[in-house]
């Protein structure tokens, strides 16, 4: 583990554990402690985002700076003692787009504090064991990485049978005693191992009321996806090499992206028999398989004019096509409910802001652009991204359209067409190769 490999530098502390973590694979972590000092304190306070919503406390990250030295002092002090209290978590209540809600814990900013500094000792102990098909919150991997190793492996595979899991509410419903078992496996810290424990038992207030749930990783906590990562590390990525592979009659990968995973497997007969212990394998962890979301599929490279059906995975649809020169290829898109989540966001933003200068308008709008053409840019999905682009343009003069009668009096195509050319919307383009491996 070396600055290369993430996106931060450690100390020479942490860089000897990982060190140590990646010569004995083997060795329990006893003393850890030392290394949550301040100067990690501060780093992790300079990493911890400042102007986010507040927890039950209501300090806010700008309150918390005026007196930063005393309070990560304190903080300090209290982490190490054993004194320090994890606060209850804040529940709100986001809408998804389809109606429904999607709960969201805002820990207090002190909190995320420290389980940042948390994570990164962790870290520098876990990076050296994860594998290469793991994506999700590492330092240094992401969302287009996986997709790349995706889109790489089954085009050198030709296909195959392609397992599609969705993990049923992943970080609420992990098994809290089988995941100290599974830290118990590598970390030993007492400091370490208490304050998790006090995450995990942390509870959730809303509407008034603190509920205390039995499972699951803490709601929102900034230290919530490394120890899924860990979690499923040892239920899925370990299994799968150790385990699956050496028992199967050909090539087989797994992509994995937190929560979110595909395994792509040559033979159909070694496709069946992981579809079906897969259920089992969760289940003994205490997780559950989506039975509609989860399926297994024949993707393998058409022989015929027929295409086979089509998957989903991190918000693109990946399907065969026929390439430029007639070969069959993968290619991908954004997903159809991606796309009309995105469109919907923007239309709701241009009614509640139609009264803020075209000036402004044009800014937040480009943003958007860029910010969309930056995940969803790929090789292959430009009609994708001319329609979100095309959308947003109409939904824009729809509005500015309603903002004043004289505004609808000029409602005509000159008056679009000037408006334009003086706020021009950036163009719909991929802005990443489809070999990109970051």
């Amino acid at each position: 583990m070396n600055e290369t490999q993430n996106s931060y530098p450690i100390s020479t502390g942490l860089q000897r554990v990982a060190e140590l973590a990646k010569e004995h694979p083997e060795w329990a972590f006893t003393n850890l402690a030392h290394h949550l000092d301040l100067c990690l304190l501060r780093e992790a306070f300079r990493r911890t985002r400042k102007g986010g919503a507040v927890g039950v406390d209501g300090v806010t990250g700008k309150a918390y700076e005026e007196g930063l030295d005393a309070n990560l002092e304190d903080l300090l002090n209290r982490a190490k003692s054993g004194r320090y209290r994890a606060p209850a978590v804040r529940r709100v209540h986001i809408p998804k787009g389809d109606g429904r809600t999607r709960p969201l814990g805002i820990p207090t900013f002190e909190d995320k504090v420290l389980q940042r500094a948390v994570a990164m000792v962790l870290e520098a102990v876990y990076e050296q064991d994860f594998l290469p098909c793991s994506y999700g919150f590492r330092p240094g991997r992401s969302a287009h990485g996986a997709l790349a190793d995706l889109w790489q492996g089954l085009m050198d595979m030709g296909g195959g049978w392609v397992i599609e899991a969705d993990i049923r509410d992943c970080f609420g419903t992990l098994d809290r005693a089988r995941l100290r078992e599974i830290l118990g496996l590598r970390i030993r810290d007492g400091v370490l191992t208490r304050l998790i424990g006090k995450w995990l038992k942390a509870g959730i207030l809303e509407d008034g009321r603190i509920t205390r749930p039995k499972a699951g990783t803490p709601q929102g906590g900034v230290i919530s996806p490394l120890l899924a990562n860990i979690y499923l590390h040892e239920v899925l990525d370990i299994w799968f090499e150790q385990d699956v592979k050496p028992r199967l009659g050909g090539r087989a990968f797994l992509v994995r992206y937190a929560d979110d995973f595909v395994i792509v497997v040559e033979r159909e007969e070694d496709a069946r028999r992981i579809y079906d212990v897969l259920p089992k394998r969760f289940g003994k962890y205490g997780l559950d398989l989506h039975p509609v979301k989860t399926q297994l599929l024949d993707f393998r490279r058409p022989h015929g004019p027929k295409a086979p059906p089509s998957f989903d995975l991190l918000g693109f649809t990946h399907f065969w096509s026929k390439s430029r020169r007639g070969y069959w290829i993968v290619k991908r898109k954004t997903m159809a409910a991606r796309l009309r989540r995105a469109m919907k966001a923007v239309s709701l933003w241009c009614r509640r802001n139609r009264h803020r200068p075209v000036r402004e308008q044009h800014r937040y709008l480009s943003l958007v652009m860029r910010g969309h053409c930056g995940y969803y840019g790929i090789t292959g999905n430009s009609s994708a991204l001319r329609a979100f682009r095309e959308e947003l343009r109409r939904t824009w003069r729809k509005w500015l359209l309603r903002r004043s009668n004289s505004a609808r009096r000029a409602g005509n195509r000159e008056w679009w067409d000037g408006l334009c050319k003086s706020y021009p919307i950036p163009p719909a383009r991929a802005v990443r190769s489809v070999l990109a491996l970051t």
